[in-house]
């Protein structure tokens, strides 16, 4: 006869090797879904941070510092969505820098060194390093390469290529793209009316489509994703292309808007996207991921950034800013969880 094996349950385990009570279990789960993937704490943040402007920097939040600042906050959200993509899939896109300054350099050598029109030269820009993108998705998903030694290597690659494109001189942007960066559109700058309708449209595609919910499933578990018949290798691929697209599209409005952007353009712009991606609430372990709220996020760097310019701070400080807050979302993101489940098991043991 065979004996059949009465199935157990996995015993719950925690630091304290106590059963962990529903209520802390529930408690938890409220935190976690609160620190991740949610607009609502960067939102809140965001609001705080312009509320207390004017008491440290009087005059911060008038028409002129806020319209100066909208277009460095709208290339930086764009960017930063094209990074949302990427730690979705539990990566890290270190060629930020390289595909921001190719995009720069197609925009601006092309019309210049090489007789291009400004517009067939701007499309080149934006469906380049999407190109490039793809590239590094295939590296990714099909060779099984680390994400960040793909990009990495990409990133050289990519800065290889500008200055071979730019003969080692930055180029002057045309003045319609210029034009066109620095005009608004009924008050409103149109990096910003860009960033505005590229955040619009990849949010909705990432949170309201099949597609969306398809690219959330293979970074949750991609050997789920693919039991349930996700082409798990084509939407790692697509996430590194459109990603690419989001880098040339912030590479471009910034040359236009910079008018001469230097070669090395988008090294400015690495750890901004990473702190904007893990501020606006999207978890590092993929899957959960927030388009909107990155945004939001990006906003927030962008009027801290201004803020701590306005009181005399040097650039130095301003980065060091920026990764001591990335660190401390960080530790919080993982820290109060955990505290909140110890508190709910000390409360349990005393009841008992």
């Amino acid at each position: 006869m065979t004996q059949i094996d009465t199935p157990r349950s996995a015993p719950e385990t925690t630091t304290t090797s106590l059963p962990v009570p529903p209520t802390g279990r529930s408690a938890e789960a409220v935190w976690r879904r609160a620190l991740a993937g949610s607009w609502v704490p960067i939102t809140v943040a965001t609001a705080a941070l312009f509320l207390v402007s004017p008491v440290i920097a009087p005059g911060s939040l008038d028409a002129a510092p806020l319209l100066s600042m909208l277009p460095f906050a709208s290339v930086l959200a764009i960017a930063a969505a094209g990074q949302t993509l990427i730690v979705q899939q539990r990566g890290l896109d270190l060629s930020v820098p390289g595909m921001i300054a190719l995009a720069a350099v197609l925009a601006t050598a092309l019309p210049q060194q090489y007789g291009w029109g400004v517009w067939p030269a701007v499309v080149a820009a934006v469906v380049l390093p999407g190109v490039f993108g793809l590239f590094n998705g295939a590296i990714v998903a099909g060779l099984r390469i680390m994400p960040l030694v793909a990009t990495l290597g990409m990133n050289a690659v990519l800065l290889g290529t500008v200055f071979s494109i730019a003969n080692g001189t930055p180029s002057g942007a045309a003045d319609e793209l210029n034009r066109f960066a620095l005009a608004r559109t009924l008050g409103i700058p149109n990096t910003a009316l860009i960033a505005i309708v590229v955040i619009a449209v990849a949010a909705v595609v990432t949170q309201r489509s099949i597609i969306g919910r398809r690219l959330t499933a293979v970074g949750v578990s991609e050997p789920a994703a693919a039991v349930v018949g996700v082409r798990v290798r084509v939407y790692q691929i697509a996430a590194y292309g459109f990603a690419g697209l989001c880098y040339g599209a912030a590479g471009v409005l910034l040359a236009g808007y910079t008018k001469t952007p230097a070669l090395f353009l988008g090294d400015q712009y690495l750890l901004p996207t990473v702190a904007a991606v893990v501020l606006g609430g999207t978890a590092l372990t993929g899957g959960i991921s927030s388009i909107a709220a990155t945004a939001v996020a990006a906003l927030f760097l962008t009027q801290l950034g201004q803020l701590l310019r306005s009181v005399g701070w040097p650039d130095a400080l301003q980065l060091l800013t920026q990764a001591i807050v990335l660190v401390l979302v960080v530790v919080i993101r993982e820290l109060v969880p955990v505290l909140v489940r110890r508190r709910a098991v000390r409360r349990m043991a005393r009841e008992s």
